[in-house]
Order: structure tokens, then C-alpha cells, then sequence
């Protein structure tokens, strides 16, 4: 009986140390859940402000596009949220009537989407070539064009600018094009290069046991496993060929320049023409947003999966 007594008392003592570290294991549990739902939730707080705060130049531009020049003159643009009233499409009116600033984004467009495609399809057969053929000299060449990567443009702008006047492509469309494709390539071929040469080998090998050649296997194969990367590289050279003034302002045509050159001048010759440039420079900052917004996830997994082999 003693023996029984002391076998229960000897095990009372452990179970109590197991009912005490479970309640701390528990306790220690439900505050590690508590911290973790308090710290995303403060994350997602902080996020979201930094979105509005990042998202407040574009919403003022927009409201003051949308407000008289007298009302832009006298108040801020967020006295609107008092005042919805002032709200006005006016100014649109004004701007489409604005044959110099609508002209200016024609121009843009055709800069942009020219350059945008001749950098996509020379980039991406490059990318393949240096991914997957053998020819001499390819790593070297491949250094040539990483190193191209750090040229800044402005280095190149007077030597350029003398070839083209010696050519006759200065102040024309198509030298601003030539421009923006040459410095867009280096990028091009390295992010695509990186991406194709990802694609499993044995996969390309049955495509060529099967007859495919080199124009197939790229059109049937690679081209729509590379699809993210070369969608990122698209919404890239789009954003900064579209949002571009340097480049413009010194090769493009002065009678028809694109729209980022056109608000400028408007800004020299008509400091107070206001109900044209707050309309005009929304819809030159629109369109990008809506390119950059609509593609985002292609953009970010493209840069991801070719910056890193």
C-alpha cells in the first residue's frame, strides 16, 4: 500500500510539470499568434499609407485637371473634398481643342511602340542566341554587352547627335527611335539571355529529335516560356521610352515632339495656361499607370526570374 502511495505521489510531481510547461507552451502559443496577427496587421497599416502617399501627387494632378484656373490659383486641389462642386471636365474640352498637345501624344505613341517592339524581338532572338547556340566568341561578346549595362546615356548624347546630323536621322522620329532601341537592347539581352538559358535542356532536345529547327524551337518552345520575361521587358522599355525628355528634347522633331516636350514648352511660353497642362500632363502620366498596373505581376516575375540564373 506505501509502495502504491509513494508510486501515485512520485507521479503527481511530473504530472503537474507537464500540465505547467503545456500551459506555458500554450500560453507562449497564443501570444506568438497574437504578436504575429498584431504585426501584419501593422504591416498592412503601413503599407497601405505608403501607397496612398505614393498614389497623392497622381490624385492631386487629377483633381487639378479637373478644377478651374482660378479655383486651382485661390486653394489647393484637396479643398475639392469640401467643395465637390468645383468638379469640372472643362478643362478636357480645352485640351482636346489643343491641336499641339493632342498632336504630341500621337507622336509619343508612334516613338514608343516602335521602339518598345524593335527592343522585344531584337532582345529576345540575341537572348536566345547567346543562350543557346554555340558560336565563337560568345561570352565575350556577352561581357561587351553587360558592360554596355553602366554606359550612362549621357555619355552618349553628343556623339550620337553628330552621327545622326552627318546621316540626316537629327530632330527626326525615327532617330529618336533608333536612340531608345540601341540603349534599350543591353538590358534586353541580358534579362533574356538569363531567362532562356532557365529552360531545361532536355526540353529543347526533344523538340530538335522530333525535326524542329532553330526558327521553330524559338517560335514554338521558347518564345512562350520566355513569355514573362519578355512581358516585363516590354512594360519596362514602354515606361521609359513613353515617360522619356532628355532623349526627346534633343533628337526628336521640334514642329512635332512628343507630349513630356510639349508640356514643357507650354510651361515656357504659357506660365498660367494651366487648364491645358494639368489635363495634358495626367493623361501623359495615365497611360504608363494603367500599362504598369494592368502587367505588374508579369513585370515583377520576369525581373525576378532573369536578374538571377
Amino acid at each position: 500500500m506505501t509502495a502504491v502511495a509513494g508510486g501515485v505521489r512520485g507521479r503527481r510531481p511530473d504530472g503537474g510539470r507537464h500540465r505547467r510547461a503545456g500551459g506555458a507552451a500554450a500560453g507562449r502559443s497564443w501570444a506568438a499568434r497574437l504578436a504575429a496577427r498584431t504585426g501584419g496587421g501593422a504591416v498592412r497599416v503601413f503599407l497601405v499609407l505608403v501607397a496612398l502617399f505614393w498614389l497623392m501627387p497622381s490624385v492631386g494632378l487629377l483633381v487639378s485637371s479637373l478644377r478651374s484656373p482660378r479655383q486651382i490659383a485661390e486653394s489647393g486641389w484637396w479643398e475639392v473634398f469640401v467643395r465637390p462642386a468645383q468638379l469640372t471636365v472643362d478643362n478636357y474640352g480645352q485640351l482636346l481643342s489643343n491641336g499641339k498637345v493632342m498632336g504630341s501624344l500621337l507622336t509619343t505613341a508612334v516613338i514608343t511602340v516602335p521602339a518598345t517592339v524593335l527592343v522585344v524581338a531584337i532582345g529576345s532572338l540575341a537572348g536566345y542566341a547567346f543562350a543557346w547556340l554555340d558560336f565563337p566568341g560568345r561570352d565575350g561578346w556577352f561581357l561587351v554587352v553587360v558592360g554596355l549595362l553602366v554606359v550612362p546615356v549621357q555619355v552618349a548624347l553628343v556623339p550620337v547627335a553628330k552621327l545622326f546630323g552627318a546621316v540626316g536621322l537629327f530632330e527626326t522620329t525615327a532617330g529618336v527611335i533608333l536612340f531608345h532601341t540601341a540603349f534599350g537592347l543591353p538590358f534586353a539581352v541580358f534579362l533574356l539571355r538569363n531567362f532562356f538559358a532557365e529552360i531545361p535542356r532536355e526540353l529543347l532536345e526533344a523538340a530538335r529529335l522530333d525535326g524542329a529547327g532553330e526558327l521553330r524551337l524559338f517560335t514554338r518552345v521558347v518564345m512562350p516560356l520566355g513569355g514573362p520575361a519578355i512581358a516585363s521587358l516590354g512594360i519596362f522599355q514602354f515606361l521609359w521610352v513613353w515617360n522619356d525628355m532628355l532623349v526627346a528634347l534633343i533628337f526628336a522633331d521640334s514642329g512635332s515632339p512628343p507630349i513630356t516636350v510639349a508640356l514643357q514648352q507650354e510651361v515656357r511660353q504659357f506660365g498660367n495656361n494651366i487648364d491645358v497642362l494639368a489635363p495634358g500632363a495626367f493623361l501623359s502620366m495615365v497611360v504608363p499607370l494603367i500599362v504598369f498596373f494592368a502587367f505588374q505581376r508579369q513585370f515583377v516575375s520576369g525581373v525576378m526570374a532573369g536578374a538571377v540564373k
